[in-house]
């Protein structure tokens, strides 16, 4: 099968055309009434290096956070923002020793700097653009679909939406739409809220722009601008686009959606605001995130370098508190049809923020974040036929479940009405287009998971994640996995019909979701 080439953001670019939108560090200790640690800095310190952003993940409560931040000024640094209850300290530098300096500070755990391009980063990685329905291209498909569509209860665009009924979920929204009092954020390249199939449920209170890793909440800061990907809108969408006789359905149209913007103009999410993102969400009653992304410059961050292992213990201690506060975190598995349990995997991307090299990592120490963080639900992509996407990421024991995100048309072709085998959804500027990726897999995921919430208010984030598994329609190994038809196996899958690489414990359903 010939290659696809690696994305930021959980998004494919295939020719023709198609756009494929293809345990670390516990929570700090409570403040004691101990004395902080001393602290001594540097003699002298360097500030003509490159000006980079840095995590420092420290040990103990209030008086040791404080302690630190005298080391961090001491040191060359300047604190951004301190998200105490979690103990991570967003820093800009320039110098150039300033990570090795502050690892050997008293009730400092890890450091290390989020990117290896100066502030600001640009983007050397093309992310393709999404195959956008025209007006005319709207207007026919409106005809062709909208007097059965309405016969059906359907908005005028949803018989296009093979997903859809690959889920249940068209049979779930005859019993529910789901409910206003759950939130689900889109943590992406913004949102957005004008869209007619969007500003029906958009939750503006829950809703921010934590690019720098510092929360803006100025009105609209968290919508993508011209320049930037539709990516977060049309994930949005395929959660909670309203079921209001305009365009398509999301796969839960009753609940409340909610935009945290933490790509850069450029297009990279980096880890300080990824961190910002996770916390807001747990202190703004958000009940399930969707995370269809990897965390930049690092495709895979090795727990052996001390860069890395500060990135991923700052984001462990976010996603955990987020969980602990009930928030449901689902992020997508990625799109470079890699076996995550594999002994080793070639990454030819990272850092793509400066120049990328090839290298081979040990997956079980190199982790792709926050996909594959302890207690995140990681989603793999089946196509209109229900096979595994030729791009989706797999892994015994890494995915958990199974929804649909899309493959090439001439792979896996749906059924009429259907044209596309990717995934309908909007777009900003009220319109509407194709994606397809893991990307499109995990917000199919988190819209059954507000499902389940609406279905049970009372469920803990634990509750909700055990239901989606044990709810999961049991989806067997296929006897051979030949995707293109070259004659070539193009992946391997192992495991039982109950759970496996391909699809965890299955195909996420709805309609269960709502039963009670």
């Amino acid at each position: 099968m010939a290659h696809l080439g690696s994305r930021r953001r959980r998004v494919l670019a295939l020719p023709v055309g198609l756009a494929l939108t293809a345990s670390l560090g516990l929570l700090p200790a409570a403040a004691t009434a101990s004395a902080a640690p001393a602290v001594s800095a540097p003699a002298a310190v360097a500030k003509d290096g490159p000006k980079l952003s840095y995590v420092v993940n420290t040990r103990g409560g209030h008086s040791t956070v404080k302690a630190v931040k005298k080391a961090i000024d001491r040191a060359g640094g300047t604190v951004v923002t301190s998200y105490e209850q979690i103990g991570v300290i967003v820093v800009t530098s320039q110098n150039p020793d300033f990570a090795r300096s502050i690892r050997k500070v008293p009730g400092v755990g890890s450091a290390g700097a989020t990117r290896t391009a100066p502030l600001p980063a640009q983007s050397t990685t093309d992310v393709g653009e999404p195959q956008v329905l025209g007006a005319d291209e709207v207007a026919a498909a409106t005809a062709r679909t909208k007097a059965g569509a309405k016969a059906a209860g359907q908005d005028p665009l949803e018989p296009l939406q093979w997903d859809l009924p690959a889920i249940k979920a068209d049979k779930a929204h005859e019993k529910t739409l789901g409910s206003k009092n759950v939130t689900v954020a889109v943590i992406d390249t913004g949102v957005d809220d004008t869209h007619p199939d969007i500003a029906p449920n958009f939750d503006r209170d829950a809703s921010v722009n934590c690019v720098g890793g510092k929360p803006d909440t100025a009105d609209g800061a968290w919508r993508p601008s011209a320049e930037e990907s539709p990516h977060g809108t049309h994930v949005a969408g395929e959660i909670a686009a309203a079921k209001n006789g305009v365009g398509v359905t999301g796969v839960a149209p009753g609940v409340k959606v909610s935009g945290i913007k933490v790509s850069t103009t450029a297009g990279f999410f980096y880890t300080e605001a990824v961190v910002c993102g996770f916390v807001w969400a747990a202190e703004h009653g958000v009940d399930v995130t969707n995370n269809s992304y990897y965390t930049d410059p690092w495709y895979f961050n090795c727990t052996t370098d001390p860069d890395q292992k500060a990135l991923v213990e700052a984001l462990t201690r976010a996603t955990r508190y987020a969980e602990k506060k009930g928030t449901v975190n689902v992020a997508a598995a990625g799109n470079e049809n890699y076996d995550l349990a594999s002994d080793s995997i070639t990454d030819p991307t990272s850092p793509n923020d400066t120049t990328p090299g090839d290298r081979v990592i040990d997956p079980s120490e190199c982790l792709d974040i926050p996909t594959q963080l302890p207690g995140v639900v990681t989603v793999a992509s089946t196509g209109a036929k229900g096979l595994k996407s030729s791009f989706s990421n797999h892994g015994l024991g890494v995915v958990d479940v199974a929804a649909p995100g899309g493959d090439s048309t001439s792979y896996q072709t749906p059924a009429p009405p259907a044209t596309s085998g990717l995934i309908l959804g909007p777009l900003p500027g009220g319109t509407w287009g194709y994606m397809a990726g893991t990307s499109m897999a995990s917000p199919h995921v988190a819209g059954v998971a507000a499902l389940l919430k609406s279905t049970h208010p009372r469920a803990s984030a634990w509750a909700i994640k055990a239901l989606l598994t044990a709810q999961a329609d049991d989806t067997a190994c296929p006897p051979s996995y030949d995707i293109d038809g070259d004659g070539e196996i193009d992946a391997v899958c192992t495991g039982g019909k109950r759970h496996n690489s391909f699809y965890g414990a299955g195909l996420v359903n709805a309609l269960d979701a709502v039963r009670k």
